[in-house]
């Protein structure tokens, strides 16, 4: 019998799209390597054109591939948009008076596009309330949601989370926040940012996240999770990041004491 992981049990597509897959990943494909047409795939692969095009159609969801119009398919360059963690929050990237998304995207040639998905006051999640010490059975914090683009791609998700008692009637309520971002705003009630932690995981998206990251199936996410540390080394604020994996780098340079 024949098991549904031998290659002769997957539909014709996924075999033409993985033979494909692997030639890139050997790099008998390029990055701007032109695929065959679908009628030469077609003939290759013995295939009906309509299943050579599903196959392309699988690689370009898996973002290995693009189609330019009028010109075929290209192999796609690998890109993605690097997480600087060691100085992310520096003070000489704060006097740029760009947010670190913001200033990270300019520095890697990329358009940086943030909506504000929703302010809302609400019951912290367990881990939330745990590092940020506020109760976890009340409306102890204001969410922020974010969602962030580099040239129009989505690339990551922002739950920000700061205390209520001092987000309420500020300008952290509002979409803009002024210069420097909300960190402008917490250091002018007294917080000045001394240290961060990160822990950094990868699991699989929530079908929520899947959509609004608008991911191929299959596609892990990172998730960052944030606290900020002040000059007290007390926590004032605490971010969720969920990037796309395969549009996110991770870069740490840190000295060893």
């Amino acid at each position: 019998m024949t098991s549904p992981d031998t290659p002769s049990a997957q539909p014709a597509s996924r075999r033409i799209a993985q033979a494909l897959r692997s030639a890139i990943e050997r790099g008998e494909l390029s990055a701007g390597d032109k695929l065959p047409s679908e009628r030469v795939l077609a003939e290759q692969y013995g295939a009906a054109r309509n299943t050579a095009r599903e196959a392309v159609r699988l690689l370009a969801e898996q973002g290995l591939v693009t189609a330019r119009h009028g010109r075929g398919v290209f192999v796609r360059a690998p890109q993605r948009l690097f997480r600087f963690g060691s100085d992310r929050y520096s003070r000489k990237n704060r006097e740029t008076g760009l947010t670190p998304f913001r200033l990270e995207a300019q520095r890697q040639g990329k358009t940086a596009r943030i909506e504000v998905l929703g302010i809302t006051r609400e019951v912290p999640p367990p881990d939330i309330a745990e590092r940020l010490k506020v109760p976890s059975d009340d409306e102890s914090v204001v969410h922020r949601e974010n969602h962030y683009f580099a040239d129009d791609d989505p690339v990551q998700i922002v739950s920000t989370y700061l205390r209520w008692d001092e987000a309420q009637g500020t300008l952290l309520m509002q979409p803009k926040t002024g210069p420097h971002g909300i960190y402008g705003r917490l250091e002018e009630l007294g917080h000045t940012m001394t240290r961060v932690r990160d822990e950094i995981s990868a699991r699989m998206p929530t079908p929520r996240e899947a959509a609004l990251l608008d991911l191929p199936p299959g596609v892990p996410v990172l998730e960052v999770l944030h606290t900020s540390l002040d000059q007290e080394l007390e926590p004032f604020e605490v971010s969720r990041y969920v990037h796309r994996a395969d549009r996110t780098g991770l870069l740490y340079e840190l000295p060893v004491e």
